[in-house]
């Protein structure tokens, strides 16, 4: 099959993208980038393969893209002009919850966007944009198979300890269990470190994906274990927003005590917490790190002892561990935090190299160190890709 794949990944004011072109299986990213600020002050932002700015574009007025379907419009017109009249073949989407159902990419129609759409309350913040971009694609390339990749679908290989509340069990036979989220990233660095090193993909991995949205995964043989998200994006690690790992019982005192409606709590937990309500600065660790003082010790020091408990609790999960790994906004580039995280994880053999840590290397533990510490981009948009021309491909 030959073409262009285009992956979309929808968020609530921006739309990502990136164009792969296939050609006898192997595809080739030819550029990629997004349209933010959607409904407020859109920009465009496109770069090459290597990462190179090859277009900016800035709307005022009448011209600004208001919706997905605007922006996805802008995005076209720009691609037109880069993609020599190579045609769009498929048509690949993140969709974050995929249900208990949805293990798998998956072609889209009718029905099984009715059955994404009933998973809308599971994760409000992302879902519907998700949606919106499918519809918007579709719309905009008729004919084109559209795939969505979910971001649940790898986890579904966690046993039943590690997927299941304790709760009667006729609720985890109607949906109510642990699904966890950010697979696409976990399935993209499980197999690229299985193509780097087949004897460490094969062992026992802790994965950190850290950033606005923040959660970690067990990985052993390839395969998901357990992971610190649960139900909902709202588990695990505190993020950006979201307050991660809290007593049940906070949220019935929230309602039943100081009054609060239900979506006052679900603003609250989603939008109002974590990294930003613990700072009162912002969400986004580069300023928290660059104001300082105890506002910013009172935040990251909690960030780091969540997450540091969190890997001793997945490697137990998995009976030891064999490599650590960081990735996703924070996990690549914070080298702060990573040490930080890292400091008192000696007991279970992980030890950083300050000056590797400092340099940002590939590999940050000390030579010989019983446990290995890696940074890894990761790459969500060819894991999406690949998915879709594997498809694609099973179509015939």
């Amino acid at each position: 099959m030959n073409g262009i794949i285009l992956v979309l990944n929808a968020g609530s004011s921006s739309l990502k993208f990136a164009a792969f072109a296939a050609a006898k299986g192997v595809l080739t990213l030819q550029c990629a980038g997004q349209v933010e600020g959607i409904g407020a002050t859109p920009r465009f932002i496109a770069r090459n393969a290597e990462g190179e700015t090859i277009a900016t574009e800035g709307w005022a007025g009448g011209g600004a893209p208001a919706s997905h379907a605007a922006a996805l419009d802008a995005i076209i017109t720009w691609l037109d002009g880069m993609l020599d009249g190579r045609p769009v073949v498929g048509v690949g989407h993140r969709v974050v919850h995929g249900g208990p159902d949805f293990s798998a990419p998956t072609l889209i129609d009718v029905g099984v966007m009715a059955e994404l759409q009933d998973l809308v309350p599971l994760a409000p913040l992302h879902q519907p944009h998700n949606l919106a971009g499918i519809a918007a694609a579709a719309k905009r390339f008729r004919g084109v198979p559209q795939v969505a990749c979910f971001d649940t679908a790898f986890h579904r290989t966690q046993p039943f300890v590690a997927d299941t509340f304790g709760l009667p069990i006729a609720y985890h036979a109607r949906g109510i269990r642990r699904y966890g989220f950010h697979g696409l990233s976990y399935e993209y660095i499980a197999r690229r470190i299985a193509a780097e090193d087949p004897v460490l993909g094969s062992g026992r991995l802790v994965v950190c994906h850290l950033g606005n949205g923040s959660s970690l995964c067990a990985i052993a043989g390839g395969h998901a274990q357990a992971s610190s998200m649960g139900f909902t994006a709202l588990d695990g690690v505190p993020m950006g927003t979201r307050c991660g790992q809290i007593d049940p019982g906070v949220v019935l005192h929230m309602i039943d005590t100081l009054g609060m409606t239900t979506a006052e709590v679900t603003k609250l937990l989603y939008n109002g917490s974590g990294l930003k309500g613990l700072s009162g600065i912002s969400g986004d660790v580069r300023a928290i790190e660059a104001e300082g003082g105890e506002a910013a010790e009172r935040a990251l020091g909690y960030f780091a002892y969540r997450v540091r408990r969190e890997i001793a609790a997945l490697a137990a999960s998995i009976g030891g561990i064999d490599a650590l790994v960081f990735t996703a906004g924070i996990g690549e580039n914070a080298r702060g935090l990573r040490a930080r995280i890292c400091d008192g994880l000696g007991f279970i053999g992980v030890t950083v190299d300050p000056a590797r840590n400092a340099a940002n290397d590939a590999e940050i533990s000390h030579d010989g160190a019983g446990v290995r510490v890696l940074v890894r981009r990761t790459d969500e948009e060819r894991m999406i890709a690949e998915h879709t021309l594997g498809v694609l491909a099973a179509r015939g």
